[in-house]
């Protein structure tokens, strides 16, 4: 969801243009993915020898907009470390659901060879995780410009939609291999907290309707008993006090979630035109990629 970082103004209030203004262009896109690399290392995890029963490491791909964007690096080392995952990531800034739709043509941010159909079927990974903060703008060409602020229940029928479009391609694509996805429960929003809230219980209902799972990621970026109550600092977690450098405020034993004026995002580093993942070490993203490798982990 990140397009070059530009304020504009929205219903009087400053939104970041990096959540996918609809006056801005694509994104440029990422790397294809080392599919044949990717394969190769999971071959090899398989193989090494141990003297513990052999467990085998889940292949995982991780898919999204802007959030997947600067998150993908964090998430893939805890994978990497947590569960020994082989680990494939090809976000896209500025994206929806709809994006990663096969059939949607040059009405797309993604380009055929990254949608999640295919990129199942090169690397039948055992788990798809997809996170999406919910393209409210219209900003999408394939959201064929609906937006919550102009029709909110065109916009959450849409969304359900494509939920279940999305879900059954990857589904087929899987083929007796189907992964498992993992929908990214995404945290509070300051400007329209309802529509995060309903948002996520779409996720909630397509998940249980499918077999699926939900990562309620957003919980770790939210107030103990105000889950959809947005805050830019939250009191250092056990794990931060133990990893001090991921407590940014020690003194007053407090973490800070977002940069700035930003509330969407959670790198703690000004954005760039070039959409990239965080190179700073940043609370939220930890966070949030920590309770992604804890659900794949327990199912």
């Amino acid at each position: 969801m990140r397009t070059p970082w530009i304020v504009v103004v929205l219903t009087g209030v400053l939104l970041l243009g990096a959540c996918g203004d609809p006056s801005d262009g694509p994104e440029q896109a990422p790397p294809t993915p080392d599919v044949s690399r990717a394969a190769t290392t999971h071959q090899r995890s398989q193989a090494s020898p141990s003297a513990a029963p052999a467990v085998v490491a889940p292949r995982v791909l991780y898919l999204g907009d802007s959030l997947a964007m600067e998150a993908q690096r964090v998430l893939g080392q805890e994978l990497r470390r947590e569960l020994r995952a082989t680990y494939t990531s090809a976000p896209y800034s500025g994206t929806t659901l709809c994006d990663y739709l096969e059939g949607t043509g040059e009405k797309s941010l993604v380009p055929d060879r990254d949608k999640a159909a295919a990129l199942v079927r090169a690397l039948h990974p055992d788990y798809v995780v997809l996170q999406f903060w919910g393209n409210a703008w219209g900003y999408t060409w394939c959201m064929d410009g609906i937006s919550h602020a102009a029709a909110p229940q065109k916009y959450f029928s849409r969304y359900r939609a494509d939920l279940k479009r999305l879900t059954d391609q990857i589904a087929t694509a899987g083929g007796e291999h189907r992964p498992r996805i993992v929908w990214v429960a995404q945290g509070p929003d300051p400007i329209t907290p309802d529509r995060v809230r309903r948002v996520n219980e779409l996720y909630e209902e397509q998940a249980a309707a499918s077999g699926d799972l939900v990562a309620d990621a957003g919980a770790t970026v939210a107030p103990a008993g105000a889950r959809y109550s947005w805050t830019q600092y939250l009191p250092c977690t056990a794990y931060e006090h133990e990893h001090p450098e991921y407590c940014t405020e020690p003194v007053r034993d407090r973490t800070a979630l977002h940069y700035g004026k930003d509330y969407l995002h959670f790198c703690l580093a000004p954005t760039t035109s070039t959409p990239k993942p965080c190179p700073v070490r940043s609370p939220g993203i930890l966070r949030m990629a920590r309770e992604v490798t804890r659900v794949i982990g327990s199912s």
